[in-house]
């Protein structure tokens, strides 16, 4: 399968199943968020959730929260506890591609359009947490590594790190 140019667009709540569904074939054991995780992401900050659809299938998709303190371990901030949509630091949740599109470079168009859309904002940085084997890509974009993270979300080991954004 190759994928033509995919159209990134802002979540809608009619996408909660498609997304629910990528969530959990993307994530291994725990760590994928549950549907009522998803939904909330999509009602309380659908400006930090965009999503990759290709031939009008939503293919991955990338959501976070906004805070002006970040704790990268604390579990409750995936459902949005302490979220502030004016806060000047984001976090990203999740960064998926469902399988069936993986490998057709659709990260890339994903991750420029997220970070893009959060310099509109005025935000001055975006924090993530990924497993070892992602921390060379997100390296490409631009995000620079900080340490190990304490968090063992589903029983895994994360190491985080940082984009700053020009502002």
């Amino acid at each position: 399968m190759t994928a033509s140019t995919p159209l990134i667009r802002t979540v809608v709540p009619t996408d909660l199943d498609r997304c629910f569904a990528i969530e959990t074939l993307a994530y291994e054991g725990d760590e994928a968020a549950t549907r009522e995780k998803i939904a909330t992401r999509i009602a309380t900050w659908p400006e930090g959730f965009i999503v990759a659809e290709v031939e009008g299938v939503v293919a991955g998709f990338i959501n976070a929260g906004a805070t002006f303190e970040v704790q990268m371990a604390d579990e409750a901030f995936k459902e949005l506890i302490g979220h502030d949509p004016a806060g000047s630091e984001v976090v990203i949740m999740s960064v998926v591609v469902h399988p069936d599109f993986q490998g057709l470079g659709l990260s890339r168009p994903l991750l420029n359009a997220f970070i893009a859309r959060m310099g509109e904002l005025g935000k001055a940085r975006i924090h993530l947490m990924c497993k070892e084997r992602h921390v060379p890509l997100y390296q490409r974009f631009g995000f620079v590594y900080v340490k190990a993270s304490e968090s063992d979300h589903g029983g895994m080991a994360w190491h985080e790190m940082v984009l700053s954004l020009a502002r």
